[in-house]
């Protein structure tokens, strides 16, 4: 089982992250976000800021299409992300191992190739 602490503690592990002032998280490398707080939006309801689901960065919608329908339990999405390489994740589902690997994984795909080298992050 994750938790938004456990979020903040691998997104500042790795290089160049810079944590940006929000209600919950918000991590970006070169200016890009790969994993923040689900800012939820209900009609008629002041937006609210889930810090027990992250929104993840996934590259492209094949791989947000293959970690919906393979893992309903922990990813889920919404019509405002219809469109858009981004997935939700339910912390609380995940164990820690995963979640390295995609905090790591998001950020990656973000991060400038000089920084992102397989090499260089362990």
């Amino acid at each position: 089982m994750a938790d938004a602490d456990d979020v903040r503690r691998l997104a500042l592990a790795l290089p160049r992250v810079e944590e940006i002032d929000s209600e919950g998280f918000d991590f970006r490398v070169a200016g890009k976000g790969f994993v923040w707080s689900y800012p939820e939006r209900i009609p008629g309801r002041r937006r609210t800021i889930r810090t027990d689901v992250a929104v993840l960065y996934v590259g492209d919608e094949a791989e947000k299409q293959a970690l919906l329908r393979g893992e309903p339990e922990l990813f889920f999405t919404t019509p405002g992300y219809d469109g858009l390489p981004l997935v939700m994740l339910h912390l609380s589902r995940v164990d820690t191992e995963r979640l390295v690997e995609l905090v790591t994984d998001a950020w990656r795909m973000r991060a400038p190739a000089d920084v992102a080298e397989p090499d260089g992050v362990g």
